[in-house]
């Protein structure tokens, strides 16, 4: 018997579990959020928000405010610097290092024991149960997994801990027998020069029977662009024959999918979407013909969902799960074993349906223009991108965009930064066809196109080859979990990025 039919015994079980998401999916839910309250009853934050004597969901929104990360920066840095059951029990000597917020350059989020095993590898595991589910023909364990990890570095002087990227904590404490069936090498996989790491990698990989890729599709992207390079080959099927699977995740795949089709060409490969970021793993694609992902209820995370449209609102009506509606746009809370609690997450969802509870992401509750009303989102952008892309046989790389304020004669317009894989043959053609999309999918900003009294039709600058990545060089933040803000209410990101030469 192969290794995948061994693997697929072992994952049984689990996939018969995750039935329970269709069937008892409000009472998952219920007892993540029990176990959490009782886990944490003794710590600083469990005995000053009343944990013992809350008995459920509506004793803990009384007891416990919405935090974002500055609300509980102060706490989660005395946990860097050693000090136990603040947050959660014990000392938590982890932390991934993700992008920052107004006020810092970076967030550090606490990844305890208990978030490794039961929420990060938990996530892990499942992606692979479903994948196999699936793909009754599916021989992924007979070759390698090419798996993408940041790096790590010291936290403060605390002996055994570290900060990094989530994909550097996760390698740094795999099971040893995984590394059987993964590339590159774990110290080459840790590295923190983007560049002599990408190099490496594609080297250590290019004779390895590579079945199964795993990664931020940017950075995986120009990883496989080397291998093809060193390998003289055009198509990456020719140099991995039996590669059947990429699991990506972090960022949305949709202007990144033309490119990864282009360069493999074998009917036999599949894409599988993830949700996992430093604070967790939420969801996992798990029908292959739906693009939308299951809420994944059983690990350890309670979730809570803020509606878009009263998010400015002194007390917006959050709900837990059984409170959501099909359609509408949410904010996400979460609190997890990590310590973090009603914590807002910054992403935002949208549901496709309950009973099962499958959701796509729409965006990001700061990445979004509503300059003048016309409240564009990432999810519209993407699927404009996408629109523009089919029509015109363009491929983008990397884009953001800000809108033009208002002139003296009062107009004003969005602005698009688009570093193209293949350029359209008129970007003109292209402009017209991705604004005329984004008024067919956002009616708001068909509003304010109307009869361009508002505002005028977008503009698209168009960047050099590398532009983006050497913005993020600048910043020190080429590699790892780091993303490109895809839309922003202020001119800051497009202006420095502009200003890369």
């Amino acid at each position: 018997m192969s290794l995948t039919g061994i693997a697929r015994y072992a994952f049984a079980p689990r996939q018969h579990k995750l039935e329970q998401h269709f069937t008892e999916p409000e009472a998952l839910q219920h007892r993540v959020l029990q176990h959490l309250l009782r886990t944490a009853a003794n710590t600083e934050y469990g005995r000053n928000h009343l944990f013992a004597t809350t008995k459920g969901y509506d004793d803990f929104v009384r007891n416990v405010p919405v935090n974002t990360y500055e609300e509980l920066k102060a706490d989660i840095d005395r946990m860097r610097h050693g000090e136990a059951d603040v947050l959660w029990p014990g000392k938590v000597k982890w932390y991934a290092k993700s992008s920052g917020t107004t006020n810092d350059k970076s967030k550090f989020i606490p990844v305890s024991a208990e978030g490794l095993k039961n929420i990060h590898y938990k996530g892990g595991t499942d992606v692979v149960a479903l994948y196999l589910q699936n793909n009754p023909e599916s021989r992924m364990f007979d070759g390698k997994g090419l798996i993408l990890g940041g790096s790590h570095a010291p936290n403060y002087n605390v002996a055994g801990s570290l900060v990094g990227d989530l994909s550097a904590i996760l390698i740094e404490n795999i099971n040893p027998l995984v590394n059987l069936v993964r590339v590159p090498k774990k110290q080459t996989a840790l590295l923190s020069d983007f560049e002599v790491k990408r190099d490496r990698i594609a080297r250590e990989c290019l004779n390895k029977n590579v079945t199964n890729i795993s990664g931020v599709p940017s950075w995986m992207l120009s990883v496989l662009v080397r291998v093809l390079e060193l390998s003289g080959k055009e198509r990456l099927d020719e140099v991995w024959p039996n590669l059947e699977v990429f699991f990506h995740g972090g960022i949305a795949f949709t202007p990144y999918r033309s490119q990864y089709e282009h360069i493999i060409k074998s009917d036999r490969m599949h894409y599988m979407e993830t949700y996992n970021a430093s604070e967790g793993f939420f969801g996992i694609q798990n029908a292959p013909a739906d693009k939308s992902m299951l809420l994944m209820l059983d690990y350890d995370v309670f979730y809570e969902f803020l509606p878009m449209d009263e998010f400015d609102s002194e007390h917006p009506n959050i709900v837990p799960l059984e409170g959501v509606e099909v359609g509408k746009n949410y904010a996400m809370l979460i609190s997890t074993s990590c310590g973090l609690w009603r914590y807002m997450i910054g992403d935002t969802v949208k549901f496709t349906s309950v009973r099962p509870y499958k959701f796509v992401i729409t965006g990001r509750t700061k990445y979004f223009i509503n300059a003048f009303g016309e409240e564009l989102i990432q999810d519209n952008a993407e699927k404009g991108l996408a629109y523009a892309c089919q029509q015109t046989g363009a491929e983008v790389k990397e884009y953001t965009a800000a809108p033009v304020f208002m002139d003296a004669n009062a107009k004003c317009r969005h602005q698009w930064l688009i570093e193209f894989a293949k350029e359209p043959e008129n970007i003109n053609e292209f402009a017209d066809i991705l604004d005329h999309q984004l008024q067919a999918i956002n009616s708001d900003y068909e509003a304010k196109r109307f009869h361009d009294i508002t505002l005028q039709p977008l503009e698209i600058v168009v960047a050099r080859k590398g532009q983006f990545d050497d913005w993020l060089r600048s910043k020190g933040k080429l590699g790892g979990q780091h993303k490109i803000p895809r839309l922003s209410n202020n001119r800051k990101t497009i202006e420095e990025i502009m200003r890369v030469k």
